[in-house]
């Protein structure tokens, strides 16, 4: 009796556990919000080349055009012929995600969701936005929400869902001062970081557009990059091709190490204001022709 009881008490040898190895859940991404407060500054395509940038590093985007009626982010991408649906399907149960998300042509790990271009700002209830983009943040590494110009409705629909913000402007006293004011109205605990664009070198040294250090003076942001002003960032948004894809571009090697440093690289931001023409320079290519 007593070695039944024994027998009893043993655990079998071979006895399969409820659960030996579960499956880790997949880490929810990061949605970061790109904005400004004046239109023009280069927000849109500052969101199609930091998307491409974090795509071609292996990572799954989910870009988010939110500029409803006013949609831009397809054309900067050069993907508005592939353009079948919109958020605001998906949010009114017209049509599937995944029949609404355009695929890029370029770079597979990312995808655009489109705006509604003949629908309003109001039309888009802020609490659908908040699940739509929670529902991406499980799909995708990075959902990048491309804000509308602005702090009215679309800004509050754009932001709802956001844990970062990525704040453009330009070196220009109105861009900084609308800037500023939107730095005011994000949310308590959205972490925001700051990228200057089109910064035109000649022009600081000579005092006639702001430096970084007079911009980062008056937002008091953390810098994630400086992208320097040139003539193929307007060519390459013509034709649709973000240029932190190209090698060799100024402007995408910019881009893609803000990228680098939003993901928490070490990497310095590049100093545009050395002036080319200065003595050192001129000494090299004086050395360099007697050869």
């Amino acid at each position: 009796m007593a070695d039944q009881h024994a027998a009893a008490a043993v655990q079998p040898e071979h006895m399969e556990p409820a659960q030996t190895q579960a499956e880790a859940p997949r880490t929810t991404g990061t949605a970061i919000v790109i904005t400004s407060g004046k239109g023009g500054v280069g927000k849109t395509t500052s969101t199609a080349n930091i998307g491409a940038a974090l795509a071609a590093r292996g990572r799954s985007v989910c870009l988010v055009d939110a500029d409803v009626g006013l949609r831009n982010l397809d054309v900067v991408l050069g993907l508005e012929n592939r353009v079948q649906h919109h958020f605001l399907d998906v949010i009114e149960q017209k049509c599937a995600l995944e029949d609404a998300l355009v695929q890029d042509k370029r770079v597979p790990s990312m995808v655009l969701l489109p705006a509604a271009q003949t629908r309003e700002k109001d039309d888009v209830r802020t609490e659908d936005m908040a699940a739509l983009i929670e529902d991406l943040r499980k799909r995708y590494d990075y959902v990048l929400i491309d804000s509308p110009a602005g702090i009215e409705m679309g800004f509050k629909n754009a932001v709802v869902g956001a844990q970062r913000a990525i704040v453009v402007t330009t070196p220009e006293v109105s861009a900084v001062r609308d800037a500023d004011r939107v730095v005011g109205l994000l949310p308590k605990g959205i972490e925001a970081q700051l990228i200057v664009n089109r910064l035109r070198p000649q022009l600081v040294r000579r005092g006639k557009m702001l430096s970084v250090a007079q911009v980062d003076e008056i937002l008091r942001l953390p810098l994630l990059g400086v992208i320097p002003d040139e003539p193929e960032v307007v060519i390459a948004t013509n034709r649709g091709e973000p240029l932190s894809l190209k090698e060799g571009s100024t402007t995408g090697e910019a881009y893609r190490r803000a990228v680098a440093r939003l993901e928490g690289e070490p990497v310095e931001i590049e100093d545009y204001s050395a002036e080319p023409g200065g003595l050192l320079s001129r000494l090299a290519a004086w050395i360099g022709g007697r050869r």
